[in-house]
């Protein structure tokens, strides 16, 4: 293969190497950009482009993260990662490892790691590679790295809860989930929302937002079954998909642009997490954005008509 064909085959893998390290499907792939012209541009042939093109998108990731935090410690109100609809890259040896590293209670996890330890947990936990290569790759011996993964994995376990439902389970229930938000039956989603489950929003201060996050399955369960009829009447309207390997819905205006996007975390039989991005910054690779503060006022405007 050429050099273009060589970077083809793997450009899936690159890109979803650096969207588990950065959390933002831009700046992955724009990383995935950048290893390309370092690619093309090199003058010698390497041994083997898989390694040379992960190395490069990794350590190009780590020096984009490194940027990026202060950038988050700044953010205005919960930062959630760009949401991810379908991940490019497949193995069916690795799919669970796949599906789960990509969820947003996975990526926020990732956010607790430095740099360093991030980049090593998903090359060598997610994708598998050898600690030759992920040494290689952070640019650190395959001792250090072996103990920046065992700091990782406790960091990650420490975070993960005891029990996650499994695929069916939870497909079923964000059936029920939302077969109740589009009707506003409060008792319907109450039945399904864990005790203390939470909704929160990721707005960035650029669209509106809840002030605070809402917790309680009577508070989440009134509050979504008065907010989305109103929605439907000035024609929101939202389709099924799964967002970070989870169930969830993409949500858009009456012109079909993306409003926000919301996604469903499931435990024992329960939704113990609702998380909605609305920032339209982390929309346009969805397609064309809403203007959310439009719909907002007309959203009020229907309220105001019902009172």
């Amino acid at each position: 293969m050429n050099k273009v064909e060589e970077f083809e085959e793997l450009r899936p893998l690159l890109f979803s190497i650096a969207y588990r390290i950065l959390g933002s499907v831009s700046e992955a792939e724009d990383a995935v950009q950048e290893a390309w012209l370092r690619f093309d541009g090199s003058e010698t042939r390497v041994a083997s482009a898989k390694a040379f093109l992960s190395t490069t998108v990794t350590r190009i990731s780590i020096d984009v993260l490194r940027s990026a935090r202060v950038r988050r410690e700044e953010y205005v109100g919960p930062w959630f990662p760009e949401p991810l609809l379908s991940d490019p890259y497949e193995d069916p040896e690795r799919s669970a490892e796949l599906a789960d590293s990509v969820s947003m209670a996975a990526l926020l996890l990732l956010e607790r790691l430095s740099p360093l330890e991030r980049s090593v947990f998903v090359l060598r936990e997610v994708f598998g590679f050898g600690f030759d290569d992920v040494a290689s790759a952070v640019g650190r011996s395959q001792t250090a790295c072996r103990q920046l993964l065992v700091r990782a994995r406790r960091h990650m376990r420490a975070g993960r809860p005891r029990f996650e439902a499994d695929r069916q389970e939870r497909q079923e229930l964000a059936t029920r989930f939302f077969d109740a938000l589009r009707e506003g039956d409060v008792d319907g989603l109450r039945d399904l929302l864990a005790a203390d489950v939470e909704l929160v929003g990721d707005g960035g201060g650029k669209a509106p937002q809840l002030a605070r996050a809402v917790t309680g399955a009577d508070g989440v369960a009134r509050l979504l079954a008065s907010v989305f009829p109103l929605m439907a009447r000035v024609d929101v309207t939202f389709e099924r998909h799964e967002v970070n390997s989870r169930p969830g819905a993409v949500f858009r205006d009456r012109d079909g642009r993306v409003l926000h996007t919301l996604v469903l975390d499931v435990l024992d039989g329960r939704i113990r997490t609702v998380r909605s991005v609305i920032n339209p910054d982390k929309l346009g690779h969805l397609g064309p954005v809403a203007d959310a503060w439009a719909v907002h006022g007309e959203v009020q405007r229907a309220r105001r008509r019902t009172e």
